[in-house]
């Protein structure tokens, strides 16, 4: 291998060709999906993907991989940052987004693609274990926050599967997962739900109300309120609500 991974990017090449096939078939992959990979840096997954579905779109950063990524007539290579790219406006626009994601920006993301890219389905993402555990923790743990809501809102959980540090070059200094997911209806105004929840987080050793004041989306006397309508006493945290009594809360808010 002659490109030097970049660490500013986040960059941890598949070297396991083994794993390939664990992710195919957690992604249920069928021949006329459209999948969406965000970067695929040299291209391993890439190859594999290609003669399994009907077009890949690659998104990489790195312009210098750019030569490793043609590697089939039904891969589109797209140049550019995927949190700056309109993906949304991909055509034909993807049914599944099956990555090993760049550390640095896996969380936000797929916590974009929830609602920014509706036409995404299902999930297959490699992601590291500390933020796959996020993903679907349980309410009052410590990894339960603000993406553990967001993604157990929008998607239910369909497979999971520990990754070796040694399937990547270079090794990376932390344990890795993978995680499939699979969209379910996404609440309604999950706009305004999105901003309640990642409010009721950023500080998540205040009270719900004082997060929800600080950033002004109530005054503390109307989230004591809507929380007292749950059940819930004024002095409730965010981790102690599960997803769907956030749903209820930002009803009761708006």
């Amino acid at each position: 291998m002659n490109v030097k991974p970049k660490k500013a990017l986040g960059q941890h090449f598949l070297a396991d060709a083994n794993l390939l096939g664990v992710i195919g078939r957690l992604a249920e992959l069928a021949p006329d999906d459209v999948v969406l990979e965000i970067g695929p840096g040299l291209g391993a997954l890439t190859r594999y993907l290609a003669p399994r579905v009907a077009l890949v779109h690659a998104v990489e950063i790195d312009r210098s991989l750019e030569p490793h990524l043609h590697v089939a007539e039904n891969v589109a290579v797209h140049l550019g940052d995927a949190l700056a790219l309109d993906l949304a406006a991909l055509e034909p626009p993807p049914g599944k987004l099956v990555s090993n994601l760049p550390y640095n920006v896996a969380t936000p993301i797929v916590v974009e693609s929830l609602d920014g890219l509706p036409t995404i389905d299902a999930w297959c993402v490699m992601v590291q274990r500390e933020v796959a555990d996020r993903f679907f923790a349980s309410p009052g743990t410590k990894a339960y926050g603000a993406v553990s809501v967001l993604i157990q809102l929008a998607a239910e959980r369909t497979g999971f599967r520990p990754v070796s540090r040694s399937v990547f070059r270079p090794r990376p200094n932390v344990d890795s997962a993978l995680v499939a997911f699979r969209r379910r209806p996404l609440p309604p105004d999950y706009p305004a739900l999105k901003r309640v929840v990642e409010a009721a987080f950023a500080h998540r050793r205040k009270t719900l109300p004082n997060s929800l004041e600080l950033a002004g989306l109530t005054s503390r006397a109307d989230a004591a309120e809507a929380l007292a309508s749950l059940g819930r006493a004024p002095a409730t945290r965010a981790e102690a609500l599960a997803p769907d009594e956030f749903v209820a809360l930002a009803e009761r808010l708006r």
